[in-house]
């Protein structure tokens, strides 16, 4: 008997010299990064959640798009989040999530989360550097800062 089965491939392609690449340095530079490369018709719009992929010298080795959701919050699936993190070899990321009303407080779910994300990082020995909150005027939110990550 003959089975067939899929092929599964897993790449990460280097398109930037990590030499080159931003490194982070504080939250500032996390915030700074996030509303740079931010859909600014969306800031305001819908909630989404994304992570920055870091190498070991907290070089940004790119960001990647978790979930999109509605007005007031997006479901964010751990199983997705690290096969991404996994695939790409990094070694330290930073989450961070969009709050369109401009209300820079973490609910009791986003801190949840984070935890649960910190958790199961820990088994890969993966740092979860911090959590930022951005809104659409600018600013920001650290859970690194505010010493609750």
């Amino acid at each position: 008997m003959t089975a067939k089965v899929n092929e599964i491939k897993i790449s990460y392609r280097e398109k930037t010299k990590m030499a080159d690449a931003p490194q982070l340095t504080s939250s500032r530079d996390v915030a700074a990064l996030l509303h740079q490369n931010w859909d600014a018709d969306t800031l305001a719009l819908k909630e989404s959640f994304k992570i920055l992929l870091l190498n070991n010298s907290n070089r940004v080795k790119g960001i990647y798009q978790v979930s999109d959701g509605g007005i007031t919050g997006t479901v964010v699936d751990l199983r997705i989040l690290f096969a991404v993190v996994l695939k790409t070899t990094s070694t330290g990321i930073c989450l961070a999530h969009n709050h369109p009303s401009g209300n820079l407080k973490p609910s009791q779910p986003d801190k949840q989360l984070t935890q649960k994300i910190k958790r199961a990082a820990a088994l890969f020995d993966i740092k979860v550097l911090d959590h930022v909150i951005i809104v659409p005027n600018g600013d920001y939110f650290s859970f690194a800062d505010n010493g609750i990550l």
